[in-house]
C-alpha cells in the first residue's frame, strides 16, 4: 500500500541517519585533530623530561611504555644509548621536530628533540590516536543511535495526527449524497491541503453546471419533440382514417415529412451533445485542416438546392489558410450556417462565400464569410439565436421553420475550436438592403516545416 504516513517515516529516518554518519564522520576527524594535539604535546613533555647527562651504556629493553610510545636516545656522536622496544623496526636516525614514518606494522608519529647532550626521539603509532578518536565520535552517536526507535514512534505518531485532517476531509466527502454539489468547506483544512480542496470545489462547480446543462438540455429536447410526435401521431391518425386513395397517398406524404422534420431533430439534438465541451469522440484527434477545400466541398454539397431556388451561390475569395482542428465537426458547422442562407434567402436571392486570412490582428486569423440576401436577424436577437431551441419571429409567413437548434451547434464548434462567431448585417454587399453576414475566426494552425530540397 501506497503510504503517505510510512513513506514520511522512511525518508524521515533516512535522513537523520544520513545526518548521524555526517556528524559521526566530523565528530571523529575533529576529535583526531585534538587528539593528535594533546599526544604530540604530551610527547613533547615526555622529551623534557628524559635525562639530559650521558648515559655510559645502553640500557636494556623495558618493554612498551603507555599509549605504545616507544623512546630512543643517542648521544652527540650517533652511539644509540637507548631503545625502549627494538623490534618497533623505526628510523635508525633522528630527525629533529615532529614527523610522521610508515612503517610494514602502520604510521607512527615521531619526535625528535635535543635535550642536553643526547638525541631523543619519541614515537608513538598513529592507531592508538585513531581508536582514541574513533571511540570519542561512537561514545557521541551511540545515545541518539539509541533514541532512533523513539524517534520512529514519535514520527509516526505525530505524522497520524498531522493526516487527521485530511481523514476527516475525506469521510465528509465520502458522506455526501450523490446529488449534492455545493462547495466543501475547507475553513479548517490544513494549509497543504487546500489546493487539493479548491479544486475538489472547482471540480464539484464545474460538474454542477454540467448537470444543470444536462437537465436543461434533456427538458429542451423533451419540449421539442413532444411537437413533432404528436403531429407524426395525427398524421398517422389521418393515414388510418383515409378511404379514397388520394387522401390515403396525401396523409401517407404528410406522414414521411413529418418523419423527416423528427428525424432532422434528433440528429441536430445528437449533434449538439457531441459539440458539448468534453464530449470528444475517440478518433477525433485535431489535424491541420485546408480551410479552403473544406469550405468548397460544404458549398459544392449546398450548390443543387441553390439553384432549384435560383441562389448565386458562389464563393467570392478565397485565400489558402490551414486551421487546426477536428474536419468532420467543422464541417457540420459550415454546413448548418450555408443551410441556413440557402433556407432563408429568397428565390432569385444571392450567397456570397468567402475565405481569407486577415492580417488585421497581432497574429493573423483565418476568417469565414458567408453572405446572403435574406431577411436578416434583428440586431436584438442576433444573440439570442445562439441558444437552443430559441426561434425568433419569423420575417415573412414563407420562412420555414426551423428546431432553434443549428445555430447553438455552430457556436459549440466554435468554441471548441478557439473560434468566434459574430452575425452582422450585410451591408453594401447586397443590393436589396438585407441580408445577414455570418462570420467565424479561426486562429491559424502552427506553420509546418517545410521539407528541405534534396542537394
Amino acid at each position: 500500500m501506497n503510504s503517505i504516513r510510512r513513506r514520511l517515516l522512511l525518508w524521515l529516518l533516512l535522513t537523520v541517519l544520513i545526518g548521524l554518519a555526517v556528524a559521526g564522520w566530523r565528530i571523529y576527524s575533529q576529535a583526531q585533530a585534538e587528539a593528535n594535539d594533546i599526544f604530540d604535546f604530551q610527547l613533547q613533555q615526555t622529551a623534557a623530561a628524559l635525562p639530559s647527562e650521558p648515559f655510559s651504556s645502553v640500557f636494556g629493553n623495558n618493554g612498551d611504555t603507555d599509549e605504545g610510545v616507544v623512546i630512543q636516545i643517542w648521544s652527540r656522536t650517533g652511539v644509540l644509548l637507548y631503545y625502549s622496544r627494538p623490534n618497533a623496526q623505526l628510523a635508525p636516525n633522528a630527525a629533529l621536530g615532529f614527523s610522521t614514518q610508515q612503517t610494514p606494522h602502520g604510521d607512527w608519529r615521531v619526535y625528535g628533540a635535543m635535550v642536553g647532550d643526547n638525541v631523543v626521539q619519541l614515537a608513538q603509532p598513529m592507531s592508538v590516536r585513531d581508536h582514541l578518536a574513533a571511540m570519542m565520535a561512537w561514545r557521541t552517536i551511540l545515545p541518539l543511535l539509541v533514541l532512533l526507535p523513539l524517534l520512529a514512534l514519535i514520527v509516526w505518531l505525530v505524522v497520524g495526527r498531522g493526516l487527521l485532517p485530511l481523514k476527516r476531509f475525506a469521510r465528509a466527502l465520502d458522506a455526501r449524497r450523490p446529488d449534492a454539489l455545493e462547495p466543501l468547506d475547507d475553513a479548517q483544512v490544513p494549509l497543504e491541503v487546500q489546493p487539493l480542496a479548491a479544486a475538489l470545489n472547482g471540480l464539484l462547480g464545474r460538474l454542477g453546471q454540467s448537470l444543470d446543462a444536462q437537465k436543461a438540455f434533456v427538458a429542451d429536447a423533451a419540449h421539442e419533440l413532444r411537437t413533432p410526435l404528436a403531429a407524426l401521431r395525427i398524421q398517422l391518425q389521418l393515414l388510418e382514417r383515409a378511404r379514397e386513395d388520394a387522401d390515403r397517398t396525401e396523409a401517407l406524404d404528410d406522414l414521411k415529412q413529418g418523419v423527416d422534420r423528427t428525424t432532422h431533430v434528433v440528429e441536430q439534438l445528437l449533434t449538439l451533445a457531441r459539440a458539448e465541451p468534453g464530449n470528444d469522440m475517440p478518433g477525433t484527434a485535431r489535424q491541420q485542416v485546408d480551410l479552403m477545400s473544406l469550405l468548397g466541398e460544404c458549398v459544392a454539397a449546398h450548390a443543387p438546392i441553390a439553384r432549384g431556388k435560383q441562389i448565386d451561390l458562389g464563393v467570392s475569395e478565397q485565400d489558402r489558410v490551414e486551421i487546426e482542428g477536428d474536419p468532420a465537426a467543422l464541417r457540420v458547422m459550415l454546413n448548418n450556417l450555408l443551410d441556413n442562407a440557402v433556407k432563408y434567402t429568397p428565390a432569385g436571392g444571392r450567397i456570397d462565400v468567402a475565405v481569407r486570412r486577415d492580417t488585421t490582428f497581432a497574429k493573423p486569423r483565418a476568417r469565414v464569410e458567408i453572405v446572403d440576401s435574406g431577411p436578416g436577424i434583428p440586431a436584438a436577437e442576433r444573440g439570442r439565436v445562439f441558444d437552443r431551441f430559441y426561434r425568433g419571429e419569423p420575417a415573412s409567413d414563407s420562412n420555414p421553420p426551423g428546431s432553434g437548434l443549428g445555430l447553438a451547434i455552430v457556436r459549440r464548434i466554435a468554441e471548441r475550436h478557439g473560434a468566434k462567431v459574430e452575425l452582422g448585417d450585410a451591408g453594401e454587399v447586397m443590393a436589396s438592403g438585407t441580408g445577414l453576414r455570418a462570420t467565424i475566426e479561426f486562429p491559424l494552425a502552427p506553420a509546418r516545416d517545410k521539407p528541405s530540397m534534396p542537394s
